[in-house]
């Protein structure tokens, strides 16, 4: 697979905080790309040092095989980007909005036209074209923000944390529309994220923690190095769960009982049957992954530690 971003020994430092302590990774052509970690890791840094909006101390990165530094010209046409705090002027229009930016990448009034179209039927925003941004409500402008950082057609799609805070619907619609930019475009996105459905989704995962990259992988090679199966237990009470001899935890309506794999579950039905009359097996999840790995949880989009 052709790398389309490549960071090489990355250092970032505030005073005497190193927020960026010498990681490397690379993004394939076309991959769902995740940066997971609480506030602080070092994701955003990371992500404003490859969109030229800080300067890194050390080491290099290269968009495309061209450095950020070399050409930014062009690596500048290959990103579309969504930062955190939105990049839009709410005393202009929506249109407005969107027309400054694509004159800014040369796109022509057809073009645009015909972007515009399809980006405002795809994320529901037709009858708001004429509309100050400053009117809108917080999912109406991220959908806006998430227009302009397509208008141009990137080859590189780059969001910081895009959908924290909206409702479920509006973030399964942007979603939708990411979705169908990569089937249809190929296009590669490097996402920075609080939520682990948005991480178990991606083809790679890098989980950063204090500017370090502490682990890294496919979600399920992750899964299979960092925890093991479960098995949900209901209408048992806690003495019976304790006679099995694993770590357990409880959860609604019953516990939780943590098992290596399928294998040794499989043993402890067989060997347990009486306790075993109401019960679900499952892999390990990204949440359960985030805390071995760091020792902290993420919860609806908030560090607990």
């Amino acid at each position: 697979m052709k790398k389309i971003i490549e960071i090489n020994s990355l250092t970032k430092s505030f005073g005497s905080v190193r927020a960026v302590d010498g990681i490397s990774f690379s993004v394939g052509e076309g991959q769902l790309f995740a940066l997971l970690g609480v506030n602080g890791a070092g994701k955003s840094t990371t992500i404003s040092i490859i969109c030229r909006q800080l300067k890194r101390d050390s080491g290099s990165v290269l968009v495309d095989s061209v450095s950020v530094d070399d050409d930014p010209v062009s690596v500048k046409k290959k990103l579309g980007v969504v930062f955190q705090n939105s990049l839009l002027d709410p005393s202009l229009s929506v249109i407005d909005n969107l027309s400054i930016k694509a004159s800014l990448y040369g796109m022509s009034k057809v073009e645009f036209s015909e972007r515009l179209e399809i980006l405002s039927e795809k994320l529901s925003f037709k009858n708001i074209l004429k509309r100050t941004l400053g009117r809108l409500s917080g999912g109406q402008r991220r959908r806006i923000d998430i227009a302009r950082a397509l208008i141009h057609c990137p080859d590189i799609l780059i969001l910081d944390e895009p959908t924290t805070g909206l409702d479920p619907q509006t973030r399964r619609q942007l979603w939708d529309v990411i979705s169908d930019q990569r089937r249809e475009k190929n296009m590669t996105v490097l996402l920075t994220t609080h939520y682990m459905e948005e991480a178990a989704d991606s083809d790679y995962v890098v989980i950063m923690d204090s500017g370090r990259i502490a682990a890294s992988g496919t979600p399920l090679e992750l899964k299979n190095t960092y925890t093991g199966d479960f098995i949900a237990i209901y209408g048992k009470n806690e003495d019976e769960i304790k006679l099995l001899g694993r770590k357990y935890e409880r959860i609604p309506n019953g516990f939780r009982v943590t098992v290596k794999n399928s294998a040794e579950a499989t043993e402890l039905i067989i060997k347990h049957p009486e306790i075993f009359s109401d019960y679900e097996i499952s892999k390990g999840k990204m949440d359960d992954v985030f805390l071995a790995v760091t020792g902290k949880k993420l919860e609806g989009g908030v560090a607990n530690e």
